[in-house]
């Protein structure tokens, strides 16, 4: 509502000889202020904060009058009364002096501020006035209350009198009465001559005239409060009439609030009681109490010392509160605290040091409420001295900054989901950058353009799409600075308002208005300065499309107005739409394509908009629906805080038969001084069918009586939006209520349009509590935004003595943060509360896309266990088991449940478990779910409140569904939780795991641990193979993890798990997810497979193994072309630098840059890219005299794919096996420009295809460096005949034969090697050529081997030439090329490996001719 901004600022007295000031009061127009020391009398103006005049009373009348005390303005500003200490009252009169200026603004030369204004003078120069002392008036007793009254002056004494004195000071104008003759009682019912005070020595010492209550609030000597008021028009002794609080006897002084009608009495005790009158008895009714609470202030709230002062806001929306003892605070109007400056930085010091309070003799209001002048009463004592610079000193009037939410003064906004805060020369606004994309938000029958607002991080498809990225992205205001042109002139800002997208502001100052627009970031003012100043805004302004919406008064016609600007068009009364208004607006609403205004003679008027096209600029036309008076029920117009029209009704029965109707005017609610009521619309009587009468018609129905549907009524929100799924929300009608928290008033609606109960009420008033000062309702996102004070000490900067007395020192830096609370669990809890649980699951289910629905539940859950738990006397009906089976309708259940538990004390637990059930069982629910995370956290449970066996248990039934799953960061967590166990480390807990795993198949993350560079080319990787076993040992935290208590059982226990696991991987041939799961828990491979070279690490069917690493790898199988005439290989030599060309263009990157799919293994294989190609020779013959579509038929997949499961797996090897023979008679255009000839091309296609991507080929060479260290030979044999390198199989078999090798592995490496043979020369012809390079080590492995075993036959029936169509090593050096290596130093590497590409072609060129060959295996 109202927060403090910035540091106060402290006013500069230009005067020497000045006193201490001990009194200050503006005006009533809030243009000066007053301030009274001992015997000087000072007028000031506001803005600039300047000293105008100022009276010295002569020393010798000084000492007959006595020191000032107080002093009162007449309403018209035109005479001030001072009350002295002898019972004297001095009147001064202040005539104006006519066009005599004492401070005028200076303007640069070419400044665009004209002096041709018609109000320059009176707007921007202070006045020259001059102060008389006209009368003085003795009242022979001490003055101990000066109240101005109307025209009359009201003064008591000391003695017990009561003064009505007039203005002008003549003697026939006064009267005095007795207070022991006015007659008090408990309320105006009981007998007429109720008991008088009846004491000589009574008197008042505060009172304060209330205008809308016609009384006068009084505080007496002996505490206790009362209210006083005349039974007639006549002021006298027998007409008066006294009222008695009854629980109040510690009264100190007393505030009125006009416009709630409330009297705000402070205590004693530091609290301020807060009374109204109740109409029908005329007693005195007790509202509410502001007070301090001990859990927000522990070490103050019951030192404050007595309420010093009380001053309501000129707007009466929020009340300032000051103690003896210093410190003030600030309240709304029915008691929600805003501001204490009793704690926190403005308490204690950066270094902790407490800080005195500041101790306030007096204050008052600026303007519009945007300042408080305060006098500070620490300095009274000290005298006023110049300092060395003779620099006059600053005296102790502060002046603090105060910026309010545009609801205080225009309520209209409060269907707004834009919270819009308004400075005296600046707004706040919440909506983001107003330039992001828009997207439309629910549709609707009517012609009201929708709020569209940018999609945020949190909105789902399924929803309409919500702003909740704009309205809550950052704590950061958007700060629109107020044109300055118009300020000058204007000041204060009255009203602003901001229309329904976030786009456009509105403000109005003391005439006229001006606009400006997020968008273009451009002020728009009158052009014509003249009509902004004809014109004054009197019931605020609403924005209805397009168009600006206001109630003003045409000051040249002296005629009340209803203004349409269109927001395009140039601002101007040329281009607005004029409708004259009968009587002053006060207050002025839009809803739909409807405006409603309030006015001052007690009567509501509707009226329908609708926009009319005229030529090049569309205007808006109005006119009159209905008028309804509501003299009857309101005694004074300007108790009426907000009036909205709603289609909030009470029979919902009627939006279920008739759906279109629930987007109607259907109600008016009225907040007639915090008592919200509502007038219906009559129904009762007989309906017209739409379709037979004009449209217009229906909204001629009459209103119902007014009903009062709640007290203590702040703000009211409500939406014309349709949304059929979030209903509960949509319709419901929500109400802030200060101190009480919110309400909302919720429709229930029966379930699947049944019938509804007769006993079931159509809606229902639920009260909640929340934290912030609500603004606005974001009504599907079940949010309430709100903004909130905050501070930031500087008090570090200023170390010097002499900066102690400096404002930045004493007070911190105050700025306003936006805030925002979730209220679902609320309702949801309120619902439940009241049996109502159908209806809680109905609107549950409605928000349960919501973001936050999750921690919705976690909040409902945790707040009602640790009521119920922690309560002294035992509950007779406790909530929490039936928000238990609640939580149990949603999938989020065991989720919820174990965060609440994680978050509430262990003592609570058994309270919690007992309702939700058995944690043991909810564990293995989880595991049934394949939650594992929440399982984890459950087990954290189980381990505090069962036996560590059954903690242990459980442990490892999680762990061995974590390896399964390779969720390796649980298992990380798994493997120390088990150790904790075994070690009776309980005491310490193992951390929660994280919800976000490596997935196994994002590569081995273990290379940081490794001093080899695997990216490396062939030759460099061979030259390196000889490593040492230590390479292969992680050095990072995991490793030491081993070495550790080896011995000990719990690690041999875990050690048991992870070799079975590792067997069943390998079983499996699941060679990816074994390196992942050695590299990621730091598991001893190498030591393990030497262990198991016989046993699990023995390959037993060569085939199934290279198929199976094919898939699991994403690695392609080999193709080879058929025999052509042009064949590339013939001419032998290809050049390097264009290959290096191909590999930089797009192509040979998208290729070989593939990153692999997460989920790889299990996403379905689609057809080859090969296999679009048929073999039939025919076919392509036909293709080939169209170059260009066969080369989009060949590539184009390839280039279009980003999934590299397409690459060719086990699954089609039929269409993969014979490759494309043929010739491109035609290259592309763009391909040309490298110089490459069509069978070039075709053999780097060739030479491409048959790669895998790089971080598979990386992998398979690490795996392939495990292997051979632990000398699983077989296995290096599998990985060398799927990389195709020759030097590896040649390093192995030259270990056989060195080394002594059992022949029980040889013998399989040779019955293996026969299979793959035998399978690529019915399946897979592309890995002949590579066989036949290495047939010559096999022959000698045949030999090794019958050395041992009995011989076998190896016998090429039908020998062909081989084509070998790519070099491993050549592949090799470019992929590494491709991954942004230096191209020159590759350069080199790619031809070095052409010469060995080109020998090996010709040695096998004799052989190929000779047709093929088969395996025999005997």
């Amino acid at each position: 509502m109202y927060f403090l901004s910035g540091w106060p600022k402290r006013l500069l007295c230009p005067l020497e000889s000045l006193e201490q000031p001990l009194h200050i009061r503006t005006d009533p127009q809030r243009v000066f202020f007053a301030v009274l020391s001992p015997s000087q009398l000072s007028i000031w103006y506001c803005r600039p904060s300047v000293l105008i005049v100022s009276y010295k009373e002569l020393p010798k009348a000084a000492s007959q009058f006595g020191p000032y005390k107080q002093v009162e303005w007449r309403p018209d500003s035109t005479m001030v009364a001072v009350s002295t200490a002898n019972g004297f009252i001095l009147f001064f009169e202040i005539p104006p002096a006519r066009d005599k200026y004492l401070y005028e603004p200076v303007y640069p030369k070419g400044s665009p501020h004209m002096k041709g204004s018609p109000h320059y003078k009176e707007e921007q120069c202070a006045p020259s006035l001059n102060l008389a002392m006209k009368k003085v008036l003795d009242l022979q007793a001490s003055i101990t209350s000066l109240q101005s009254m109307l025209e009359d002056l009201l003064v008591a004494t000391a003695d017990g009198f009561l003064h009505l004195v007039h203005w002008d000071g003549m003697t026939n104008g006064r009267k005095a009465i007795n207070l022991c003759t006015v007659p008090f009682s408990v309320d105006l019912q009981s007998s007429r001559a109720g008991s008088f005070l009846g004491f000589e020595d009574v008197y008042i010492r505060d009172m304060e005239y209330c205008a809308t209550l016609d009384g006068f609030a009084v505080v007496f000597n002996d505490g206790r409060v009362g209210f006083i008021t005349p039974m007639s028009s006549r002021f006298t002794a027998e007409q008066l009439h006294g009222i008695w609080a009854q629980d109040v006897i510690d009264g100190t002084c007393v505030a009125v609030n006009n416009k709630y009608r409330l009297m705000a009495f402070g205590c004693a005790n530091g609290s301020v009681q807060v009374y109204t009158i109740d109409t029908t008895t005329g007693a005195m009714q007790f509202s509410h109490k502001l007070e301090l609470t001990p859990k927000q202030y522990p070490d103050i709230w019951n030192k404050t010392g007595p309420v010093k002062l009380i001053r309501w806001s000129p707007d009466s929306c929020v009340v300032m509160v000051t103690w003896d003892c210093g410190g003030f605070s600030l309240w709304s109007v029915f008691g929600a605290q805003l501001i204490c400056t009793l704690g926190g930085d403005f308490a204690y010091q950066s270094d902790g040091a407490k800080k005195d309070p500041l101790k306030i003799s007096s204050m008052t209001w600026g303007s519009e409420g945007y300042h408080l002048w305060v006098i500070d009463g620490n300095s009274s004592n000290m005298k006023p001295e110049r300092d060395a610079n003779n620099e006059p000193r600053q005296f102790g009037i502060l002046q603090f900054h105060f910026i309010k939410s545009a609801l205080t003064t225009n309520p209209c906004m409060s269907n707004q989901e834009q919270v819009l805060l308004q400075g005296e020369d600046r707004l706040y606004l919440n909506c983001g950058d107003a330039t992001q994309a828009q997207s439309p938000r629910s549709t609707s029958p009517h012609s009201e353009h929708k709020p569209t607002r940018e999609r945020g991080p949190f909105s789902d498809g399924s929803l309409d799409s919500q702003g909740l990225s704009t309205l809550l992205g950052h704590r950061h205001w958007h700060v629109v600075q107020i044109h300055s042109t118009y300020l000058e002139s204007n000041w204060p800002i009255r009203f602003s308002a901001i229309d329904k997208l976030g786009q456009n502001v509105a403000v109005v100052g003391k005439f006229g208005f001006a606009h400006y627009s997020l968008l273009t970031k451009k002020w728009k003012l009158f052009g014509n300065i003249t009509q902004e100043q004809n014109m004054m805004v009197t019931g605020g302004l609403a924005w209805w499309n397009d168009f600006i919406v206001l109630a003003c008064y045409n000051l040249n016609d002296h005629q009340e107005e209803l203004r349409i600007y269109l927001r395009t068009s140039n601002l101007d009364n040329a281009f607005a739409h004029i409708t004259k208004v009968q009587a002053d607006t006060l207050l002025l609403s839009v809803f739909r394509d409807f405006v409603i205004l309030f006015r001052a003679d007690c009567s509501i008027c509707l009226y329908s908009i609708e926009r009319r096209s005229e030529g090049l600029n569309s205007t808006a036309s109005i006119q009159v629906l209905q008028e309804v008076s509501m003299s009857r029920y309101i005694p004074h117009p300007f108790l009426v805080v907000s009036v909205t029209l709603t289609s909030v009704r009470t029979e919902t029965g009627i939006t279920l038969k008739m759906p279109q109707q629930a987007c109607e005017a259907e109600s008016i609610m009225l907040n007639l001084a915090g008592q919200l009521i509502m007038l219906q619309r009559d129904r009762s009587g007989p309906q017209i069918r739409d379709k037979d009468n004009n449209p217009n018609q229906r909204k001629h129905l009459p209103f119902c009586a007014p009903v009062v549907l709640a007290q203590s009524v702040e703000n009211v929100w409500t939406t014309c939006r349709i949304n059929k799924q979030k209903r509960h929300l949509l319709e419901a009608l929500w109400l802030s209520c200060g101190g009480a928290g919110m309400k909302v008033w919720l429709p229930l609606f029966p379930r699947d349009h049944r019938k509804p109960h007769s006993f079931l009420s159509r809606r229902i008033m639920l009260p909640f509590h929340i934290n912030i000062y609500p603004l606005a309702v974001l009504f599907e996102d079940a949010l309430v935004l709100g903004a909130v004070n905050d501070t930031v000490l500087y008090d570090c900067l200023y170390t010097q003595t002499s900066a102690r007395e400096q404002l930045e020192v004493l007070f911190p830096f105050s700025i306003v943060e936006r805030t925002s609370q979730i209220y679902l669990h609320h309702i949801l809890r309120q619902l439940l509360v009241r049996n109502l649980g159908e209806q809680a699951l109905l609107l549950a289910h409605s928000c349960a896309t919501l973001p936050y629905f999750p921690h919705v539940l976690e909040l409902m859950l945790h707040e009602v266990l640790e009521e119920e738990a922690t309560s002294r006397e035992p509950i007779p009906d406790p909530l929490l088991p039936t928000v238990a089976k609640f939580i149990t309708e949603f999938p989020l259940f065991l989720q919820t449940v174990v965060h609440c538990a994680r978050k509430t004390e262990y003592a609570l637990w058994n309270y919690l478990f007992a309702a939700v059930g058995n944690p043991k069982d909810l564990f293995e629910e989880c595991l049934m779910a394949q939650d594992l995370d929440t399982a984890a956290s459950y087990l954290i449970i189980l381990q505090n409140m069962e036996v560590p066996a059954v903690s242990r248990q459980h442990a490892t039934l999680l762990f061995n569904t974590a390896l399964e799953q390779g969720k390796w960061d649980l298992c990380r967590h798994m493997i120390r939780f088990l150790k904790a166990i075994g070690s009776g480390e309980t005491e310490t807990p193992p951390a929660t795991p994280t919800t976000q795993e490596p997935s196994s198949s994002s590569g081995f993350e273990f290379f940081r641990h490794r001093s080899i560079s695997l990216s490396q080319s062939a030759e460099n990787l061979h030259s390196k193979f000889n490593l040492t076993k230590t390479l292969s040992m992680p050095s990072g935290p995991s490793g030491k993890r081993w070495s550790k208590d080896s011995d000990c059982a719990e690690n041999m226990y875990i050690d048991m798990m992870l070799w079975r696991h590792a067997r069943h991987l390998l079983e499996e041939i699941k060679l990816k997810d074994l390196g992942c799961f050695a590299a990621q828990l730091g598991f001893e491979l190498i030591g393990w497979l030497c262990k198991e070279r016989a046993r699990a690490a023995r390959v037993e069917d060569f085939v199934f193994a290279l198929k199976k690493l094919h898939e699991d790898f994403l690695w392609p199988f080999p193709v080879i072309p058929a025999p052509s005439i042009n064949s590339p290989f013939k001419n032998g030599k290809c050049k390097t630098a264009i290959g290096e060309q191909l590999l930089k263009s797009q192509s040979a990157d998208t290729f070989v840059n593939m990153e692999m799919d997460t989920e790889a293994s299990n996403t379905p294989r689609s057809r080859s890219w090969l296999g679009t190609i048929s073999s039939s020779q025919r076919e392509i013959d036909t293709v080939s005299s169209h170059g260009p579509h066969m080369q989009d038929a060949f590539l184009s997949p390839l280039l279009s794919k980003g999934d590299e499961c397409s690459i060719g797996s086990a699954t089609d090897l039929t269409e993969t096996s014979s490759m494309v023979d043929g010739d491109w008679t035609m290259v592309d255009e763009n391909l040309s420009s490298l110089s490459l000839t069509q069978s070039e091309l075709e053999h780097l296609s060739l030479e491409l295809a048959s790669k895998g991507p790089h971080k598979s080929q990386v992998q398979l060479r690490y795996l392939l460096h495990i292997f051979m260290e632990a000398g699983c030979l077989d296995w290096c044999i599998v990985i060398g005949l799927i990389l195709r390198e020759p030097s590896v199989i040649n390093q192995v078999f030259s270990i056989m034969q060195s080394s002594d090798i059992d022949g029980e592995i040889c013998q399989n490496i040779k019955t293996g090697l026969y299979a793959v043979d035998k399978w690529a020369s019915t399946d897979c012809p592309g890995y002949k050529p590579f066989l036949n390079i290495i047939k010559p080590q096999i022959q000698k492995l045949s030999e090794i081997v019958e050395e041992q075993v009995q011989p076998e036959a190896f016998q090429p029936m039908n020998p062909s030439k081989v084509i070998e169509q790519v070099s491993p090593r050549a592949e090799e050096s470019r992929t590494s090329s491709s991954h942004g290596s230096n191209p020159q130093s590759d350069a080199g590497n790619s031809s070095g490996s052409r010469h060995e590409e080109d020998k090996s072609k010709t040695e096998d060129e004799d052989s190929f001719q000779e047709g093929s060959y088969d395996c025999v295996v005997s």
